[in-house]
């Protein structure tokens, strides 16, 4: 039985990682922490656990917490994270990183994008990229998981199989995307409140947002060369995930028959990637940590439309999703 601590178990994020282990077969909750401000019995922060859980959310004891737990579902955020993470790897624990704080290999990129100094260059070496689909040999029995942004998994999953195979230009790759709510977290803001949100839609981080390196970064690792991506994130009135719209062009002529088989076969075998042949929409994928893909060819270009939901395959579920790989179990405990 694998014993999972949730470090910022106050959030969205470390409320989905509840849900999920509660479900996991072999894994068990030990241990929940958040800021003094946002502790209590966890029925009580979240109404949805009340007689499903009987865990208190507590501030952080790093003496509690040693021997008590073997992974820590690290639920900080960015920026904070890289303080933490020694004193969890150095107590024993292996830990599944939510924040971008191990992400971005290149330190000069980090600090230029997160406008602050990193603190931690020595565990970034050896941060694995948490994709299972892509990097599923990598992350077995590693001891920090760099889980990814939620815009990245949906554009890279929609992406890889092109890039992987050399089937498009690298250097105009253009991905359009809406998020629901939730991607702003739980902390209240006025561009996020219910006025503003309802029956609106709007764009943000215009050509200078965060995961925008980050997909170039692993883009570039699966086509073993420079990949340039204009990357544009919208907001949208909706809960919860996210629908990408993927532009590429094409090296050459291909069929969408010869697409799909592509897909297919790229993705044979992975439970959590279906692909479709018809657009995904966000509901198709709600609660779930699964990735919907459709790939099709329009005015010469590909197109590719991803659907995940960004607090399960886009946080929560695929660090489970790593956790079951870094211990040996099987990938699709407490996910299904």
């Amino acid at each position: 039985m694998v014993r999972v601590a949730i470090i910022g178990a106050s959030g969205y994020t470390g409320a989905e990682s509840i849900r999920i282990i509660l479900r996991h077969s072999e894994a068990k909750l030990v241990y929940l922490t958040a800021l003094p401000q946002e502790c209590g019995a966890v029925r009580d922060v979240f109404g949805q656990f009340k007689g499903r859980c009987d865990l208190q959310i507590e501030p952080l004891d790093f003496d509690k917490l040693s021997g008590l737990a073997d992974v820590a579902l690290c639920c900080l955020p960015h920026k904070v994270s890289m303080g933490f993470v020694p004193k969890f790897l150095a107590a024993g624990l292996k830990v599944i990183d939510f924040s971008a704080d191990y992400r971005l290999k290149d330190i000069s990129v980090y600090e230029k994008f997160y406008e602050v100094k990193h603190t931690d260059a020595v565990n970034l070496g050896r941060a694995v990229y948490g994709l299972p689909e892509l990097f599923r040999e990598d992350i077995k029995g590693k001891d920090l998981i760099a889980n990814p942004g939620c815009y990245p998994t949906g554009a890279l999953l929609a992406i890889a199989p092109l890039l992987k195979e050399g089937l498009i230009e690298t250097d105009s790759i253009i991905v359009n995307a809406v998020t629901g709510v939730s991607g702003a977290g739980r902390n209240p803001s006025s561009k996020f409140h219910f006025p503003n949100m309802n029956e609106n839609l709007f764009a943000y981080g215009v050509g200078s947002h965060r995961h925008m390196p980050e997909m170039e970064q692993i883009a570039g690792e699966i086509a073993d060369s420079n990949v340039q991506i204009l990357f544009q994130p919208h907001a949208g009135p909706f809960d919860r995930g996210i629908l990408s719209t993927v532009y590429c062009q094409p090296k050459g002529k291909i069929s969408n028959e010869k697409l799909l088989k592509l897909y297919n076969d790229f993705y044979a075998g992975e439970h959590f990637v279906q692909i479709r042949s018809d657009a995904p929409t966000v509901k198709d994928v709600a609660g779930t940590n699964y990735c919907h893909i459709f790939a099709t060819r329009a005015k010469g270009r590909i197109i590719i439309f991803s659907a995940i939901d960004n607090l399960v395959k886009g946080a929560s579920g695929q660090a489970v999703q790593n956790m079951n790989i870094v211990f040996g179990l099987e990938e699709t405990l407490g996910l299904k």
